[in-house]
């Protein structure tokens, strides 16, 4: 019979299962595990042109690139204008109040074929982490009105006059 002995350098041991564990949360953060499922079922865009491709798979024919772009923080305490914003989200899939406190990307598109439009449109589209969390569709007319992120073709019938 034969037995073989191994010394083993503990501090050695510990040193690697740390490493390994850190590679594999920064695995995890990194491939975007550990969300939501609302966040990970959210449209992916990488870059502007993913942005005008998704809003251009909505039917919406959009400026090459996006006439303001900048960081917005998602209240982290829900207030009145917030609530009916986040309604307006929530009515087309999205819900902010998952990214209370986070700090997010906006970015706003002119809208060039808005039905019956006679003053600037505009999409702008929210997104985190590479991920539209939400947006609207607002049409800047004394009369106009905001709808939340929707296909072109699902916009309401305008109001007869």
């Amino acid at each position: 019979m034969m037995v073989m002995t191994a010394k083993v350098d503990i501090k050695k041991v510990i040193a690697a299962l740390v490493a390994v564990a850190g590679i594999v949360v920064a695995l995890i953060l990194l491939l975007g595990g550990g969300g939501s499922s609302a966040q990970t079922a959210a449209p992916s865009v990488a870059g502007n042109d993913g942005r005008v491709e998704f809003l251009k798979n909505l039917g919406w024919e959009v400026s090459a690139s996006p006439k303001e772009s900048g960081q917005v923080r998602i209240p982290q305490q829900e207030n009145e204008v917030f609530d009916r914003y986040n309604q307006l989200q929530k009515s087309a899939g999205y819900d902010l109040s998952q990214f209370a406190g986070k700090t997010v990307m906006r970015y706003v598109y002119k809208v060039n074929n808005f039905p019956g439009a006679t003053e600037p449109v505009y999409a702008t589209l929210l997104v985190y982490k590479n991920q539209i969390i939400g947006g609207d569709i607002t049409n800047t007319a004394a009369d106009g009105t905001m709808h939340a992120l929707i296909a072109l073709n699902q916009l309401p019938a305008p109001a007869e006059s």
